[in-house]
């Protein structure tokens, strides 16, 4: 079964619970909201995430964001993040777009594709331009973007700040 990204679901199940447990809370700027979560907190934190990418009670400043788990036939091996409209803030730090794979599958070409298979979703969308902010150490995240046809605008002290012509 060939990859796929699968939307986040207030229904997503013990796989997915799995998959953010074993993702850091924060790695190169990237947060994962949910780790650290009972699994009996993390329904409730499911539909929290659906209802922002819907526009629902979002926190002052902030933008929907629609969350997607990387599936490798049933087994969850990532997760990205597509923000439609960029803040302020996401301009300085978090761009349209953001992505992690699990320790486990790092290496293997996931990322890559993960990001190719979002970059179609965000075209379908109606963005014809994303931007992917990357820490300047994280060399995994600059080559994903790269090569998914990035272009490095600029490179600040913390970061590279990386935008994708749809």
């Amino acid at each position: 079964m060939p990859l796929r990204l699968q939307r986040l679901s207030p229904s997503d199940g013990p796989a997915i619970y799995a998959l953010t447990q074993m993702m850091p809370k924060e790695e190169n700027g990237f947060q994962n909201s949910a780790q650290g979560l009972s699994p009996e907190d993390f329904p409730a934190w499911l539909q929290k995430q659906h209802d922002m990418s819907l526009g629902i009670g979002l926190p002052e400043g902030y933008v929907p964001q629609t969350i997607y788990w990387l599936m490798d036939g049933d087994m969850p091996v990532g997760t990205c993040k597509l923000r439609v409209q960029l803040s302020e803030a996401l301009l300085r730090r978090g761009g349209n777009i953001g992505y992690a794979i699990a320790p486990f599958a790092r290496g293997k070409g996931y990322g890559k594709e993960q990001l190719r298979l979002l970059l179609d979703i965000a075209r379908k969308r109606g963005l014809t331009r994303v931007l992917i902010t990357a820490n300047n150490d994280n060399k995994a995240s600059i080559g994903v973007a790269l090569a998914n046809g990035g272009v490095i605008e600029k490179v600040s002290e913390e970061q590279h700040y990386i935008w994708i012509d749809l």
